[in-house]
This record gives structure tokens, C-alpha cells and sequence, in this order.
């Protein structure tokens, strides 16, 4: 912060001088006006010497006459080079008053109102921390000042749990949530870390927590890796080893933690066995999802719509996210036209048609080119997902 405060402190002097060079001038101004007093009380004083020696008769009229005129010239000599004086309408104590007030009121604005926090905020994440107790320490003051900032209260948690502070951590991502929304990942780390702060005790608000997570996204792994262990602390190891295979097909090849969950599945398939149960099978991967739509237009749509106008075609879930799993654009000088609509067009890698058992078809038209707004719509029945048969949907309502 010190080549800060050099800045601010130039600044500060540049601002001064505005203020000061006014006092300056005006000593300045003093000095000549004294001057030329001093001038003007040694003209009377020569006038009135002459005006004696006049009354003693030393000297004539004219002599009288000449000597006052030489005096005024030497006054005018003297006093023509000098400015005639401003006048401030501040008064002279208004700029050294400004002076102080200035420094003053402009150093307490900025310790309400300015960024000093977070300007050494910003120069301490620049530098890599000497240990996990100052990068806490770090991310505190970090969500202290931007209270609203989900990445900083979201690594704030993820550091909690990494310090087994599991309460702490479950506090943090209920506020991480209530900024940035109930997003499958953030509601996971939530359930994760009240499980822990519980004890390890499952209860019904965990059990929300991970059914909405996996609603949204069949897929989310803190999810899958939380319920499995719940599973396996309560010695339901079937559940455990199909949540954990489920979670081990999300992991990328090369990732470590791979082993651990490998590990795990197969204590609880020891577990299982032992007690008397078999391992079921493992449930058969879905094939994904291919819909095949042929679009048309109603005939008494043809005359009220362009060529040019948008043509949207998506699938969307009956009961889930409102976000289209699906889509493809067209122009209305394409239909009638057949396109397919599958897991290779997801929106978004958690929303595949095969996540969803029922999807509805729907085609707008938009003559602004907007996917969520248009003139006309048609909509399909609901139907599963694993269809394989055409579909046929015909835009020939009006989209209110």
C-alpha cells in the first residue's frame, strides 16, 4: 500500500498548490502595496517641505510649481510598474481554510467510501500464500468486503471442509446458494458439508438437498460420492456400490481419486457378500436419446408468415428445468423439413433427452429470431424420451 499512498499523496500536493498559489500572490500584492505607500507618504512629505520654504520665501511660485511637478514624477517612476490590487471576494483566510479542509474531508471520503480493502486484498492474492491458515484468512477478508461474490464464498467453503471445519463450511454454502442460486455443484457442497456437521447423521434437509441436485443434473458428483457414503455408513452397500459406479463413470480416466472410489466398491461388495446378500448387476447404460421430428407449417399460417423468419424446434423436459434439452434453428423457407433431435444437440451436458424419461416437442416461429418469444407455436404431447418413431408437429397456433 505505500506506493499507493506516495500516488495519493502526490495527488494531494498537485491539488494544494491550486490553493496555495492564491495566498502567494496575494503576499505578493502585499509587498507592493506597501511600496508604493512608502511612495506616496515620501510625496507629501517632499510637498509639503516645499510649501515651507515657500512661506519663508526661499522660494517663488514657479519655483513652488516646478518643485511639486518633479515630486510627482518620481512618484509616477516609482509606482508605475505596480498592478493595480485584486480584491478577493473569499477573504485571505478562505484559501489556507481550503487548504486544510480539502486533505482532510478527501481522506475521510475515501476511508467511508473508498476501495483501500480491497485494493490490498488484490495485492496479497498476487502472491502466492505461505500456508493454508493465511489463505483462510485471506478468503475471509475477501467475503468480509464483497459479501455478494459466489467464487469467494465458494472457495471460502471448499477450505473450510479442506480444515475440517464441516459446520463452518455448511454455513458458507447456504450463503453461496442464496447468492448465486440453487446450481446443482453449490447444492451438493452444501448437503456434503451439513452431513459432516451433523455427525455423519443423515437427515431430511440432506436428503432434499441431494434430490434436487440430482434432479437438475443426474450427474452432479459430490451428490452421488455423499450418498453413497451415507449408504455405506448405514449398511445399505447395495445402494453404495450403485452410487458409486454411477459417480466412477463421471470420472475422467486419469483422475486419482478414481482408485479410492474403486476401493471403496469393492469393501461394500465385501460387506454385501459376507452379510448374506449377492451384488446385483450393474444397471445397463442408456442409449442415448434420438428423436426424429418432421416440422410443418398449418396452411392457413403460409400467408402471415417470411420466408426469413426464425424457425425454433427443441425438446423440452415435461417435469424438470424449463431450459430447452434439445434444439435445432431453421427458416420457414425450409419447411417442411425433418430434423433430428438428440443427446449430441444438449444445451448443456447435465440436460441430455436420455436424463429425462418424458420430453415435449415444440416449434416456434420468430420473426425477431428469438428462441423464447415468437408469433406462432406448435406443441407436441408428452412422449418418452426413447422413441424411436417420427414424430410429425405443426406449427399452427398462435404463441401467447
Amino acid at each position: 500500500m505505500i506506493d499507493f499512498w506516495l500516488a495519493a499523496g502526490l495527488l494531494l500536493l498537485v491539488a494544494l498548490s491550486f490553493l496555495l498559489i492564491p495566498v502567494l500572490r496575494h503576499r505578493r500584492a502585499q509587498l507592493e502595496e506597501d511600496r508604493t505607500a512608502l511612495n506616496v507618504a515620501l510625496y507629501q512629505e517632499r510637498v509639503a517641505e516645499l510649501q515651507t520654504q515657500q512661506e519663508e520665501g526661499v522660494l517663488d511660485a514657479a519655483q513652488m510649481d516646478a518643485g511639486r511637478a518633479e515630486a510627482a514624477r518620481e512618484l509616477l517612476a516609482d509606482t508605475e510598474d505596480v498592478a493595480a490590487p485584486r480584491v478577493s471576494r473569499l477573504g485571505k483566510p478562505a484559501p489556507l481554510l481550503a487548504a486544510i479542509l480539502v486533505p482532510v474531508l478527501g481522506l475521510g471520503l475515501y476511508l467511508h467510501f473508498g476501495a483501500s480493502d480491497k485494493v490490498e486484498l488484490t495485492r496479497e492474492f498476487s502472491q502466492a500464500p505461505q500456508s493454508m491458515e493465511e489463505m483462510t484468512r485471506r478468503l475471509e477478508r475477501a467475503v468480509a468486503a464483497q459479501p455478494e461474490s459466489a467464487e469467494a464464498l465458494y472457495f471460502l467453503g471448499r477450505t473450510y471442509m479442506t480444515q475440517d471445519r464441516p459446520g463452518d463450511a455448511a454455513k458458507v454454502f447456504e450463503r453461496t446458494v442464496a447468492v448465486a442460486g440453487r446450481q446443482p455443484e453449490l447444492l451438493g457442497q452444501w448437503a456434503q458439508a451439513q452431513y459432516f456437521a451433523d455427525g455423519k447423521k443423515w437427515s431430511d434437509k440432506i436428503q432434499a438437498l441431494t434430490d434436487e441436485a440430482l434432479k437438475a443434473d443426474p450427474k452432479e458428483v459430490t451428490s452421488l460420492g455423499l450418498l453413497g457414503i451415507a449408504a455405506f455408513e448405514g449398511q445399505r452397500y447395495q445402494e453404495a456400490i450403485d452410487y458409486w459406479n454411477r459417480l466412477l463413470e463421471q470420472l475422467p480416466p486419469e483422475d486419482k481419486s478414481r482408485i479410492a472410489l474403486q476401493g471403496g466398491i469393492a469393501r461394500a461388495t465385501e460387506k454385501l457378500v459376507a452379510s448374506g446378500g449377492k451384488v446385483a448387476p450393474a444397471p445397463v447404460a442408456k442409449a442415448a436419446a434420438l428423436l426424429k421430428v418432421r416440422v410443418d407449417l398449418a396452411a392457413d399460417l403460409k400467408a402471415k408468415v417470411q420466408p426469413g423468419d426464425s424457425v425454433f424446434i427443441f425438446a423440452r423436459a415435461t417435469s424438470g428445468p424449463p431450459a430447452p434439452l434439445a434444439a435445432k434453428r431453421l427458416t420457414v423457407a425450409d419447411l417442411p423439413a425433418t430434423v433430428e433431435l438428440g443427446d449430441a444437440d444438449a444445451m448443456m451436458p447435465q440436460l441430455k433427452l436420455s436424463n429425462f424419461p418424458e420430453v415435449q416437442l415444440v416449434a416456434r416461429i420468430s420473426r425477431a429470431g428469438k428462441p423464447t418469444a415468437g408469433e406462432w407455436i406448435g406443441r407436441s404431447q408428452p412422449l418418452a424420451s426413447s422413441t424411436t418413431a417420427p414424430q410429425t408437429l405443426t406449427i399452427d397456433s398462435p404463441d401467447k
